[in-house]
């Protein structure tokens, strides 16, 4: 708990570059799990946001996104999906490449990685990144996804293409899937 005062911020502060300091030290991946899925939590909390800029921890979340650690992928888009409700975290994730390695999480097998995905690509959709966030091969995913079993993975989908697209855009993905010519083949859809 944080003790109450003017202290609470450094309080925070020294905390979370614990938890960073950890992850960087430990050469366990059971405990390197347990500090993302920590990190990525504190993410959600806006009073967390200055400290989790100054620690960069948007970078670290990046560099799980290309992890072999299915576990390591899901907690880092997690993460990353809390955090891209900040404007400077936005920055940060856009001008990193990010919106690439978002993307590549759409084709996880585990819903929840894919879920973050495509919350976090709704959270970094600005006219600077539109183009990027309503490629045909994402419209393409969310198309799919808007078809599935999974009521989360089907609703959330719609709603990308509502907000992040235009009718013209989805109807032309659309097109181009009836026709054979898919950007999106090979994701499968995730299991529940």
């Amino acid at each position: 708990m944080w003790r109450k005062g003017s202290s609470e911020g450094s309080d925070r502060f020294e905390y979370l570059q614990t938890l960073v300091t950890e992850f960087q030290d430990t050469d366990s991946d059971e405990a390197k799990e347990q500090v993302l899925a920590n990190l990525a939590n504190f993410a959600y909390d806006p009073k967390n946001m200055e400290h989790l800029r100054e620690l960069q921890v948007a970078d670290l979340f990046l560099d799980m996104l290309t992890e072999d650690n299915d576990n390591f992928v899901e907690f880092g888009i997690g993460g990353l999906c809390n955090l891209s409700m900040d404007p400077e975290c936005r920055r940060v994730i856009l001008e990193s490449r990010g919106i690439s390695l978002v993307t590549n999480c759409l084709s996880s097998r585990r819903e929840e990685t894919v879920l973050s995905a495509i919350t976090t690509l709704m959270n970094l959709a600005a006219p600077s990144s539109r183009s990027q966030v309503a490629d045909p091969a994402v419209l393409q995913c969310m198309l799919r996804f808007s078809l599935s079993e999974s009521p989360r993975l089907r609703g959330l989908a719609a709603v990308f293409l509502q907000d992040c697209c235009t009718a013209e855009q989805a109807a032309r993905a659309e097109r181009q899937m009836v026709e054979g010519r898919q950007t999106a083949v090979g994701i499968p859809l995730p299991e529940n």
